[in-house]
């Protein structure tokens, strides 16, 4: 008899039956010994328990360092042990490769999710800026056609005599933008820069070039009394203008 329980322990019925790959009449003379065996039950449960802790150790890892983490474990813990454990641990090798690889494709699938959030979000920002230059656009095409626009003249003072810009204000349709058609050449360390003082607040619209055509046209923001300046400003923009650096304004 006792041959018979080594050969079986020998076999890998034991691993089969735990993973769930054996064969019906495996099953049936598994569960026969270890029912009748307390050789063969005390080998399932420490397998069992092993396969349990390798498991809950394991199962989160990447899937790529998975393999090399558990047989590297297993050679220097199970050195020397009998066939039947080593062969328990291939089984719980196996196990864990299928943990392993459900962890990864949940992971992956984690990851489409994350990417469609962010597709969609890009989509949303996409939409919001289209509607906004729309809106621009439509902005220009009224206070350019409107007459009750008014047109003015814009031109620079003695730091920049070449400037030439054109402003469109509409006090009805409280819009105004401005096209800016000439700026004199700077070092390559400067630049230009327009503000809006509105409201008592200074605002700043950025860094500004020569427009390439007459109805480019860059939007100022519309208030009573309120007052537009050019300056000049180190490369990449300022936070505050430069006062003393003014070539131009505009009060509308």
């Amino acid at each position: 008899m006792k041959d018979k329980i080594k050969q079986f322990l020998d076999s890998d019925t034991l691993e089969k039956y735990l993973i769930g790959t054996a064969s019906q009449e495996e099953i049936l003379q598994t569960e026969r010994y270890i029912a009748m065996h307390p050789e063969v039950r005390d080998a399932y449960n420490e397998l069992q328990e092993n396969l349990e802790a390798y498991a809950k150790l394991y199962a989160i890892k990447a899937p790529a360092e998975l393999k090399d983490q558990i047989l590297n474990k297993v050679r220097r813990e199970h050195v020397g042990r009998k066939k039947y454990y080593r062969l328990a641990i291939a089984a719980s090798v196996a196990v864990l490769l299928s943990f392993g690889a459900s962890f990864f494709f949940w992971d992956q699938n984690q990851s489409l999710q994350e990417e469609n959030t962010i597709v969609n979000n890009k989509i949303d920002d996409l939409e919001e800026t289209m509607r906004q230059q729309l809106e621009d656009v439509r902005n220009q095409f009224i206070v350019l056609q409107n007459p009750q626009t008014k047109k003015v003249s814009v031109k620079g003072n003695k730091k920049a005599k070449e400037l030439k810009a054109v402003a469109y204000i509409n006090p009805v349709k409280r819009l105004s933008y401005i096209n800016v058609s000439k700026l004199p050449n700077l070092p390559e360390d400067q630049c230009y820069q327009m503000w809006a003082e509105v409201n008592g607040e200074m605002v700043n619209l950025g860094i500004i070039h020569e427009a390439d055509s007459q109805e480019k046209l860059l939007a100022l923001p519309y208030a009573d009394k309120a007052i537009s300046y050019i300056t000049i400003e180190p490369k990449g923009g300022n936070q505050t203008p430069t006062v003393e650096n003014i070539v131009a304004n505009l009060a509308y």
